[in-house]
């Protein structure tokens, strides 16, 4: 896919993250990137509002010199900005990539470091329901287990929990600590990553499955709260929760749905 192309699908993904109906972000919350090749990427300008965006509301990185910027225990913030504009394709480019940046690009590299592991479009956004989780006194408790098939089949067997990290550096090494720890326990790479008092990161192989683990994880949320409304959530068995996951039919469905 040329680069071009790969804009044009995170531009449509991230204006469909940010429309108002589905209370995914508002203003200028949230962010979005796009894998371009082994050297390079995609992700929004800080300001931006992913509901109007456009193709001059990204910025291109190089995967290398942001990710540089993790081998340093602690950056003040200006190093930090310097480092960040530092790593853009086209430095004299007036657009700014926002501190979640070197997140974004620790998750798109995922394939280098996990065999299999293919993240290509990742959104981030700060859905009401979702927060209305992640910003309660029992959120771990909430998301202990899986309630439903769909939310297996689409969301993974467990999603990634980080209990809130001031956002930039220190966030993305908590991340890609658990990430860690994820692979070890499921043998892949997680599909939803979800922080406390902040928001959902999604993670795609396309641009249509981040919109579509989105949705679900947004579904998720309301049936976890409708759940506490009639004495808590009844989760499934890790045993039924294995076979969703591996059933064929139920990853054909997936896949199919991932194209459209």
């Amino acid at each position: 896919m040329t680069t071009i192309a790969v804009l044009k699908q995170l531009v449509d993904m991230s204006r469909h993250l940010g429309n108002p109906a589905y209370e995914y972000a508002i203003l200028g919350e949230g962010n979005t990137s796009a894998r371009i090749d082994a050297e390079s990427f995609w992700v929004k300008a800080s300001g931006a509002e992913l509901r109007t965006i456009d193709a001059g509301g990204f910025v291109q990185i190089r995967f290398d010199r942001v990710l540089s910027m993790l081998e340093f225990e602690e950056l003040p913030d200006a190093q930090i900005k310097k480092g960040l504009d530092a790593a853009r394709v086209d430095t004299k480019a007036g657009a700014r990539p926002s501190v979640e940046t070197v997140l974004h690009a620790l998750i798109l590299r995922l394939g280098n470091r996990y065999e299999g592991a293919a993240v290509n479009f990742v959104g981030h956004t700060h859905p009401t329901a979702v927060n209305a989780l992640l910003c309660s006194q029992r959120a771990e408790e909430a998301i202990a287990g899986r309630l439903f098939p769909d939310e297996i089949v689409y969301c993974g067997p467990a999603p990634v929990y980080i209990p809130y990290i001031d956002p930039g550096l220190p966030l993305a090494r908590a991340v890609r600590d658990a990430i860690d720890n994820y692979v070890s326990e499921y043998g892949e790479t997680p599909k939803v990553i979800l922080l406390q008092n902040h928001g959902l990161f999604a993670l795609g192989k396309t641009a249509s499955e981040v919109k579509n683990i989105t949705a679900m994880y947004v579904k998720t949320a309301r049936v976890i709260l409708g759940a506490y409304a009639l004495g808590g959530p009844r989760f499934m068995t890790s045993q039924a929760v294995e076979r969703i996951h591996t059933r064929p039919d139920e990853l054909f469905r997936r896949q199919e749905w991932d194209k459209q």
